[in-house]
């Protein structure tokens, strides 16, 4: 996800990318992003400080729950086999979510709506699924990887701006989640080497997809 970089984003709170030994697996090579990629600093631009917004980290939240609710949807009521591997992986997020949303309701804001950015990937998430489930699979991985190794920083970081008392449920996890990460790639990766090089280079290509959509999902909070 190239976008604005944060200047409140310290050097404490970057996550260290996959290298690219790690993403290897029999010959299937995973597009991984660097921390710049996923967190949002791009290569020779400058730097801008954003300027979050309950409102913003709203949409933000809404659309993060549309996300995460229709992926862990799809893999639970799917009947290809394959997707069982990625059943109650741990990684789960739609439930914390909506408890972060029932407690800022409390507080008197007002739940929006999903935006576009979150109905837009939504759809395509689904449509995906049905036609190609082993591209779906790609997303799979890669909206948990880029939420771990970026867009959770960046979120927390702006949370903390606006509620510095508040720890959201959406960025706890039981247990390490970057090890419960590695094994969901692991089953991904071992699904993989039967694949053939057309659908392997086709699953690298929404890698970028799957960054972009979620980086759009992260803007909402300056937006």
């Amino acid at each position: 996800m190239r976008f604005v970089a944060m200047k409140f984003r310290n050097s404490k709170g970057k996550k260290k990318s996959e290298s690219d030994d790690e993403m290897k697996d029999d010959g299937y090579e995973s597009v991984s992003s660097d921390e710049d990629d996923v967190g949002g600093g791009g290569r020779g631009g400058g730097e801008a400080t954003w300027q979050p917004s309950i409102e913003g980290f709203l949409k933000y939240l809404v659309d993060s729950k549309l996300v995460f609710s229709t992926i862990e949807r799809i893999v639970d009521e799917s009947s290809d086999v394959s997707y069982a591997y990625f059943r109650r992986t741990g990684l789960e997020r739609t439930e914390c979510i909506l408890k972060d949303l029932e407690w800022f309701g409390q507080q008197g804001h007002e739940i929006p709506e999903p935006s576009i950015p979150g109905v837009t990937y939504a759809n395509y998430l689904e449509e995906l699924a049905e036609k190609t489930p082993r591209l779906f699979l790609s997303h799979f991985y890669n909206i948990y990887f880029s939420h771990i190794a970026g867009g959770q920083v960046i979120a927390k970081k702006a949370f903390e701006r606006l509620l510095e008392e508040k720890e959201l449920e959406f960025y706890k996890w039981e247990g390490d989640e970057e090890k419960l990460l590695r094994d969901v790639r692991d089953s991904f990766n071992m699904l993989a080497k039967h694949w053939s090089r057309d659908d392997k280079n086709k699953s690298l290509r929404e890698v970028t997809k799957a960054f972009r959509f979620m980086g759009q999902i992260v803007r909402l909070i300056i937006l």
